[in-house]
């Protein structure tokens, strides 16, 4: 068994580079195609409307942490993601920006009403 606190940091440490690696908009976006199952490049390109060189470029960094795979076939390679969790996080995110985006509406609907009360008085 592995020391705790050894155990900890590494866990630690695989965090901050995962989410480091997912901390562009452009490779959010690329999981988000890739949750639906395999593309390659070019279909990829063609659902973001990107130049390869900017798909590529970030399928790397993906590609360099584990969360996405090559397989080739014949001449094209298809990427899929690396763990189907991946797109469960992802959904996660999803619905923390919702409750964060509903949280914020809620505020502001307050303070107009308080704002309203006052002009009332």
């Amino acid at each position: 068994m592995i020391h705790g606190g050894i155990y900890v940091e590494e866990l630690q440490q695989f965090k901050a580079d995962f989410f480091k690696a997912l901390a562009h908009p452009l490779r959010i976006r690329i999981l988000e195609l890739l949750v639906d199952g395999k593309k390659n490049v070019n279909e990829i390109q063609s659902y973001l409307e990107k130049e390869g060189s900017a798909v590529s470029q970030q399928l790397s960094v993906l590609r360099g942490k584990n969360i996405v795979y090559g397989t080739k076939e014949g001449k094209k390679v298809y990427y899929s993601l690396s763990d189907p969790m991946i797109g469960e996080l992802l959904g996660v995110a999803k619905e923390i920006f919702n409750n964060h985006l509903i949280n914020t509406i809620t505020r502001l609907e307050e303070m107009t009403i308080n704002e309203d009360n006052e002009e009332d008085m």
